[in-house]
């Protein structure tokens, strides 16, 4: 086995003691932000320095294939787009959405360091199978229009426009210089705590949909395993703090109606 897949395995049983252990580790960031977790930065510093790897190390990995001529059997248009809807992704989550943060709120090195750890490797095992170990001709230029490629893109749009939107509700339910909580109740909202873990959590299962690959699955089963006990804890934090205001709307946890 080589070590693309020991890696790619390792994840994988990684992300389920991870998933595990969150149920009892509250990550101590945002809304859950306490001092538990050691030294604190700035928030807007910390997600950048957070996201950026990954969309670094993908575009260095983009540009040293598309420089490199070599041949891997696909389609390198196909490749690229692809690749394309990951950096847009990452793109955002470095540079835009750090920008648009307001108050002070701060963030635990420890934390910022893993999910660095975490988008370094999660971005090798995803270039690693675009442009090396996906088989020769499964991305040739018919790809584009497979149910795969189609369904997984609308999917994986449809995510990050939640994503996008939740992000903009939760930003402006307060005025500047007001430090209350409210409950975010517009968008998807309605129907679950994060919103914006689900928009996260639909872009990737997208992602795994049109790259049809095990990279794109690992990934989507990560972002499960990270957010998904998140969600239930800011559950049962919004429920402490206003009680039978919050329980009574019945909200789901990440997923609407099922969980």
């Amino acid at each position: 086995m080589n070590t693309y897949y020991t890696i790619l395995i390792s994840m994988a049983v990684i992300a389920v003691f991870v998933f595990i252990a969150l149920f009892f580790l509250k990550a101590g960031y945002g809304y859950l932000s306490d001092t538990h977790w050691g030294p604190q930065i700035n928030n807007k510093v910390a997600w950048i320095l957070m996201e950026s790897p990954a969309f670094l190390f993908a575009l260095y990995y983009t540009l040293d294939f598309a420089g490199s001529g070599v041949d891997t059997g696909n389609g390198r248009t196909v490749l690229l787009v692809m690749i394309g809807f990951f950096l847009l992704h990452y793109f955002q989550r470095s540079f835009i959405f750090p920008l648009l943060m307001r108050g002070k709120s701060r963030m635990p090195i420890a934390i910022m360091l893993m999910g660095m750890t975490f988008n370094v490797v999660n971005a090798y095992l995803i270039c690693g199978w675009l442009f090396r170990e996906a088989p020769a001709g499964m991305y040739d230029d018919s790809w584009f229009y497979s149910p795969q490629f189609i369904i997984g893109t609308l999917i994986f749009f449809t995510g990050m426009g939640i994503n996008l939107q939740s992000d903009h509700v939760i930003r402006h339910l307060r005025k500047p210089g007001d430090t209350r909580h409210y409950i975010p109740k517009k968008g998807f909202y309605k129907w679950v705590t994060s919103a914006n873990y689900f928009g996260e959590f639909t872009e990737w299962v997208g992602y795994a949909i049109l790259t049809w690959s095990p990279a794109g699955l690992l990934f989507a089963v990560w972002t499960f395993a990270n957010l998904g006990p998140r969600a239930k804890s800011l559950t049962e934090k919004y429920e402490k703090e206003f009680g039978d205001e919050y329980r009574k709307l019945h909200k789901k946890h990440i997923i609407p109606f099922i969980w």
